[in-house]
């Protein structure tokens, strides 16, 4: 591999397709409804997933921060969580 790993975002309800690699459900939560074996997934990292507050869109912001007024602003704990991401790209346990 030369150069950035590439990243793709897809949703986990969608069918695997060959040139996948990697599957890594970034979620606390398991989506409802499916099932491990169906999802097809390697790896669940629910350690670097959004706090329940910013997936129910009730963070809020004090006043005269730069976070956006949409909800997405970080979570106090997502940029430490985020930091403990393999940096060689190499997921734990995934032997990839």
């Amino acid at each position: 591999m030369s150069g950035k790993p590439e990243v793709r975002v897809r949703r986990v309800y969608d069918e695997p397709s060959g040139d996948d690699g990697v599957r890594v459900l970034v979620d606390r939560v398991w989506p409802r409804g499916l099932s491990k074996q169906k999802a097809h997934v390697d790896q669940w990292c629910k350690q670097v997933a959004p706090s329940t507050e910013l997936r129910n869109g009730t963070v809020t912001s004090p006043p005269g921060s730069r976070s956006s007024p949409t909800g997405t602003a970080a979570s106090s704990s997502g940029p430490s969580r985020a930091r403990r991401w393999p940096a060689s790209g190499t997921l734990p346990g995934s032997g990839r």
